[in-house]
C-alpha cells in the first residue's frame, strides 16, 4: 500500500471512531478519562526522566506527542490532507516516519475507544480497578505489545532523520509555506521530534538508552496488567 494511501485510511478510521465516540456522552466522558489516566500514568512513571537533563526533552516530546489526552484532529485534518504530497515534498525517511505516526495513532484511538466501552460496563469502585478491569475485558494483548512498538519506532525513525544531510535546514526553509498552507500542525511535530533526538544523537548512546527505558517500564507494564494478580499493579497505579 502506498504510503499516502495508508495515511488516508488510518486519519479515516480515527475519524470514524471520534464520531461514534460523540454520538454517546457517556462513551466520550470515558475516553476522555482513559486518554487523562494514560497521559497522567505516564508522567508518573517517567517523572525521573522528565527531570533528567539527558532524557527530559526526550520524555516531554513523548508525552505531548503520543501519550497526550489532547486532540489531534487539527493535526491528522493536516496528515491527510498532505499525504498525497508527501512522497514528492519531503525524502523517504520523512514520509516513512508520518506512516508510523499515522498507525500508531489509529491503533492507540482503536484501543482507547474500546477500552471506554468496557470501561461502562465496568463494576469496579474507583478509576485504578475500573481501568484494570476494563483492560482485561477488552484484552488484545498482542495490539498492546504492537502499540509499544511502534511507539518505539517513532522514536528509532526520529533519530534517524537527525543523521539525514541537509534535513534540518529543510524544515528550517518549509517552515513558513507549512504554515500558509495549513500544515502548522505537522511542521511542528517534525521538526521539534527532529531538534529533540539531535539533542541526544550520538551522546553515550542515549537514544539508545531512553528507549530501552521505555521498552521495559511498558513492558512490565503490559505484563503486569495482563496477570491474574493485579493486586501489585492496582496499588502502583493509585500512586499516580
Amino acid at each position: 500500500m502506498e504510503p499516502a494511501e495508508t495515511i488516508r485510511n488510518a486519519v479515516a478510521s480515527v475519524s470514524l471512531l471520534r464520531v461514534e465516540t460523540a454520538t454517546s456522552p457517556a462513551l466520550l466522558v470515558a475516553v476522555r478519562k482513559i486518554k487523562l489516566f494514560q497521559a497522567q500514568r505516564f508522567r508518573a512513571t517517567y517523572a525521573d526522566l522528565l527531570i533528567s537533563d539527558d532524557f527530559g526533552p526526550a520524555t516531554q516530546f513523548f508525552l505531548d506527542e503520543l501519550y497526550s489526552d489532547k486532540d489531534f484532529a487539527q493535526r491528522d485534518a493536516q496528515f491527510a490532507k498532505i499525504a498525497g504530497a508527501l512522497q514528492t515534498l519531503f525524502p523517504k525517511q520523512v514520509v516513512q516516519t508520518a506512516v508510523t505516526l499515522a498507525q500508531l495513532h489509529r491503533l492507540t484511538e482503536e484501543l482507547d475507544h474500546q477500552m471506554g466501552i468496557a470501561m461502562l460496563s465496568a463494576s469496579a469502585v474507583n478509576e485504578v480497578r475500573t481501568y484494570v478491569q476494563a483492560w482485561k475485558t477488552l484484552g488484545r494483548r498482542q495490539d498492546r505489545e504492537l502499540q509499544l512498538q511502534t511507539v518505539l519506532s517513532v522514536g528509532l525513525e526520529l533519530e534517524r532523520l537527525t543523521r539525514t544531510p541537509g534535513l534540518r535546514l529543510m524544515l528550517k526553509m518549509m517552515r513558513r509555506p507549512a504554515n500558509a498552507a495549513g500544515l502548522g500542525a505537522l511542521q511542528a511535530f517534525l521538526e521539534a521530534g527532529f531538534d529533540t533526538f539531535a539533542s541526544m544523537s550520538g551522546k553515550k548512546q542515549l537514544v539508545s538508552s531512553f528507549l530501552s527505558t521505555i521498552e521495559d517500564r511498558e513492558s512490565n507494564l503490559i505484563q503486569a496488567l495482563f496477570s491474574p494478580q493485579t493486586a501489585t499493579i492496582e496499588k502502583q497505579l493509585r500512586q499516580h
